[in-house]
């Protein structure tokens, strides 16, 4: 089995440095800091489960690895649309995407047999189609992730918690090409589910990003902190609520309830979200697969979704005005 990970940043270096342990050959396409500490020093994984070191072959060009089996998403999501020149050199005729994203991902629709809305684009993570030209829906294979890592410094990343990076395909079922990807994994000592209806594991770790995420970035709050303040807790559970009904309007039943939810986060502690973390460090907020598509989908079948309309309004002003360039 041959895997390239394209963008190894925290999470991307973390499962192709336990892959490698594991004997699969890997190939790390990453950015020049990253990039020539890997190189100098392979990939140095410091976790509370055992330190360990692995030296897969690392590069910033793809043309030196060629088609692969599977190749595994470490980009934000709204880098896929313009991630063609990376990614071409990496496909083969039979070559999987696994998509390690947070929120709703642009295959969302494909194969899901008997929905009103089967095949149907989102806009919001798909603009005209511009991120399923570079990424056929046919290659997807869905992931997500229930793990924290942090680079701590080039080449070095911190595990804080959490090994499971649950699998499945977009028509659903247990296939072959996802068994053999959960095997690798497993044996490189991560937990890799292969489940049968990824659409519910979607919506259960999206009920706390859509809200937990944004709200924190528009208050420079801990997830401990929106839990423990009586207004945000209630926003949350509003959230959360709304987000469950578009769930199961769009094909899904995840079983979760708000309370346990919203519990789950707070014991998490004071801990900074990804898009807080991203504002603090001056880029762009990943708003469109957490939050934007999850209004799509609420105009789409026709589910009121007051809060979450308001809050991703809210979010989208923020991001366009904590990142725009000063004039003069």
């Amino acid at each position: 089995m041959r895997v390239a990970v394209l963008g190894a940043g925290a999470i991307g270096a973390y499962v192709g440095a336990a892959l490698h342990r594991g004997g699969t050959e890997v190939h790390l396409v990453a950015r020049k800091a990253h990039l020539e500490a890997m190189r100098e020093h392979g990939v140095r994984v410091l976790s509370p489960r055992g330190d360990f070191t692995a030296r897969p072959h690392v590069t910033d060009d793809p043309a030196e690895v060629g088609p692969v089996d599977f190749v595994f998403l470490g980009l934000k999501a709204h880098s896929y649309p313009s991630s063609g020149e990376l990614l071409e050199p990496l496909l083969g005729p039979d070559t999987a995407l696994v998509a390690a994203q947070n929120g709703i991902p642009w295959w969302y629709f494909h194969g899901l047999a008997g929905h009103p809305l089967e095949g149907h684009r989102v806009e919001t993570v798909d603009p005209g189609g511009a991120t399923s030209r570079v990424m056929a829906v046919e290659r997807a294979i869905g992931c997500v992730v229930y793990c924290s890592t942090v680079i701590e410094e080039p080449g070095v990343i911190r595990h804080l918690e959490g090994t499971r990076f649950s699998l499945g395909e977009p028509a659903g079922g247990i296939s072959p090409r996802c068994g053999a990807l959960s095997e690798a994994m497993i044996t490189g000592g991560l937990k890799a589910p292969v489940e049968p209806n990824l659409r519910d594991d979607i919506w259960v770790k999206l009920m706390g990003n859509v809200a937990f995420n944004p709200l924190s970035a528009l208050t420079r709050a801990t997830m401990a902190e929106i839990c423990e303040h009586d207004e945000t807790r209630d926003l949350v559970a509003t959230m959360m609520t709304e987000t469950l009904a578009i769930a199961r309007a769009a094909g899904a039943d995840p079983r979760v309830s708000v309370e346990k939810r919203i519990d789950g986060a707070w014991r998490v502690g004071h801990h900074k979200t990804s898009m807080l973390q991203d504002l603090e460090a001056g880029k762009p907020l990943e708003i469109d697969a957490i939050i934007g598509a999850v209004v799509e989908l609420a105009e789409l079948t026709g589910v009121p979704a007051p809060a979450l309309r308001h809050v991703h309004a809210a979010i989208g002003l923020l991001n366009r005005t904590a990142t725009a360039v000063p004039v003069g």
